[in-house]
């Protein structure tokens, strides 16, 4: 972990030290709910300041995936999510939600637009944070006879491992950082 610069600061008398993030947070929480404009534009009129920053309560995810059954079992019975609601049209299963406590995923057939061999999950990863043992859940994938991208590790505060569904889409599953 890299070190933080401290920079003393003085309130009341009394000599304080923070970190360029604990100022940071300082300066944020000051100017909440405030209408606070920057002081100048280069022609000298007052600028209104940035909007407020996006306060997201909830992320759920979409995937597009090559065979819809054969990925709804996986993250059922190897992950171990529940299945939600199911999604049908014309009689035929397009979509499946699922659920991990808090954590929404939605699971679409491919329709083949786009070539079904397209490849899926390059570049992109989800993080799914439990106070359950990954240990145990790490142990749970393999049984089922899913091979992990890494071993459970301690980084950065909490306990860690990665995965790959069918399609190739990264899982990040971590404890919560202590």
């Amino acid at each position: 972990m890299p070190l933080r610069r401290i920079r003393p600061v003085r309130r009341s008398g009394e000599l304080l030290r923070r970190s360029s993030v604990q100022r940071a947070a300082v300066a944020r929480s000051s100017t909440r709910g405030q209408n606070v404009t920057d002081p100048k534009t280069p022609s000298g009129d007052a600028k209104p300041a940035s909007p407020e920053p996006l306060q997201g309560h909830e992320l759920s995810v979409s995937l597009t995936v090559k065979d819809l059954e054969r990925s709804t079992a996986w993250y059922r019975d190897v992950l171990g999510v529940t299945i939600d609601r199911k999604f049908e049209r014309e009689g035929r299963l397009f979509a499946v939600s699922l659920r991990a406590g808090a954590a929404r995923l939605l699971l679409g057939q491919d329709n083949g637009a786009k070539g079904l061999d397209r490849t899926k999950g390059e570049g992109f990863s989800m993080q799914i944070t439990t106070a359950q043992d990954i240990d145990a859940i790490a142990n749970r994938v393999k049984a089922a006879g899913t091979v992990l991208e890494t071993e459970p590790a301690d980084a950065w505060g909490a306990r860690v491992f990665r995965v790959r569904d069918p399609d190739g889409f990264l899982i990040v599953i971590s404890s919560i950082r202590q």
